[in-house]
This record gives structure tokens, sequence and C-alpha cells, in this order.
């Protein structure tokens, strides 16, 4: 006889789509006893709850999560995509105080982008859309601009969309494409859809190229554009529904 699951979900996966904070944030502060439910402090970010009632964090009642944002952030290099960093460098938040308008929800960055990479990053106030959109199963695609030193030619770019194997790591299928080149400085956009650590980086380095410039163009069907750096603003309503109604449907 199989064993009823109980209905509802893990809390620790409520709170973050409630945009509390991330999922593993949410899981140190219930090891931090900050989480209660009816009074009673949690031991295990694993209980199943069916909502977020009678639900507190540092002894304040959670409210029901908001409809789904999402915003568009021209990140400038320099910045950490990280809520805090304990040796004083400044994060993405530092620049967001003075980019968002009074009375944004908490926003969660939707992937990362390391500290000298720039340009477009997505932040949301909900924690399933962020999971859904970095999960490599939604395919979603990213695309990048480097500017790289060294030599290079497009049929070693094209080979790339069979993937490749890094010191032990397996890097999925990229499209290259050389734009310009001035002496031994070009200009190569890549689109790839898993997003591993430093993957553009890696893969460049691997093919004997200097990466002394890289910004992310797109992520899926939201753009750059000409967003000034150090800029955000709020993608459409209905753009953000229509997107998730996209993810829905390939999730069937």
């Amino acid at each position: 006889m199989t064993e009823k699951r109980p209905d509802g979900e893990r809390i620790a996966k409520l709170l973050a789509r409630a945009g509390i904070a991330s999922r593993r944030e949410v899981e140190r502060m219930i090891g931090e006893g900050r989480v209660a439910l009816d009074g009673n402090v949690l031991q295990t970010p694993a209980t199943i709850v069916p909502n977020l009632h009678g639900v507190t964090v540092d002894g304040k009642p959670v409210a029901a999560p908001e409809a789904a944002r999402l915003f568009r952030f021209n990140k400038p290099d320099g910045l950490l995509t990280a809520e805090r960093d304990f040796s004083g460098r400044p994060t993405i938040y530092t620049a967001l105080r003075n980019a968002l308008p009074p009375g944004t929800p908490r926003l969660m960055p939707v992937g990362r982008l390391d500290l000298n990479t720039e340009g477009l990053l997505l932040l949301t106030n909900d924690g399933g859309l962020k999971r859904a959109m970095e999960l490599p199963s939604s395919g979603i695609p990213r695309t990048y601009r480097a500017r790289a030193f060294g030599d290079v030619s497009q049929a070693q770019l094209e080979e790339l969309i069979h993937g490749l194997t890094i010191d032990g790591v397996r890097y999925g299928r990229i499209n290259a494409n050389l734009e310009r080149r001035t002496g031994r400085n070009q200009w190569i956009e890549l689109t790839l859809t898993e997003g591993k650590n430093r993957e553009v980086r890696r893969v460049l380095e691997h093919l004997g190229l200097k990466v002394s410039r890289l910004m992310r163009l797109a992520y899926g069907p939201f753009v750059l554009g000409d967003l000034p750096r150090g800029s955000a603003q709020e993608v459409k309503q209905v753009e953000v529904e229509r997107f998730r109604k996209q993810l829905d449907r390939q999730k069937k």
C-alpha cells in the first residue's frame, strides 16, 4: 500500500515563493530559529504546510504572496550578485537602493553574474519563478557579448555547437559568432542555455582567448536594450504572465 503524501509543500519553498528570501537563505533562517508556525519554532525546512497561514518570521506574520514581478537591471561590473559580502565589497543591492522606486518588494536575482560581468540581470519577488528560470531543464537561452584578445576563427566557434568538456566539466551546446575583429581583439556573441559558473569565460579561455569584457544581453525574451548602466526597469505584468504560462506549458 502506497503511503499517502501530506497535502501542501515544504515551508522553505513557500517562503521563497512569497519573496521572504531565497530557499537557501530561508533554510538558514529556520536553522537559526527565526521561523515559527502557530507560535512553535520550526526545526526543519522540510516541514510540509498547505499555506503560510500562522507562519511568522522574526515574530512577524508572513503576508500572502504578491503577484510575480520582474525587473531588468543593467548591472555594472565590480558588483557582487549577493545580498551581503562579509569582506565589505559592494553588491548589486548597493546600486539597487537608488535604481528601484520606493515601495519595491524584496527582490532576488535570477541566476548570477560574476563580479566582473556586466549587463542584464533579472530580479524577481517570486521564488518559484526564480527557480523555474534558473533550472537547466527550462532551456532558457542567455546571450552574451565578449571582448576577447587572441586568435580564433569562426570555424572554431562553430564547433562549440556540439558542446565540449573542460577539466572534467561538460558544457552544452553554445551558438557563437564572431561579430567583428580589430587586430587581435574581437567581439564574440554567444548564446547558451545552461549558464554554469563562469561558463563563457572558461570556454573562451579554453580556445586560447583572454576575456577583457563580458556582458549579458538577453535572458530568454527579456533584453538589455538601451537600459542605462546601473538602472532598473520593471517588466510589464502582461509580459511576465505570458512568460510564466510558457514555462508552465514546457513542464507538461
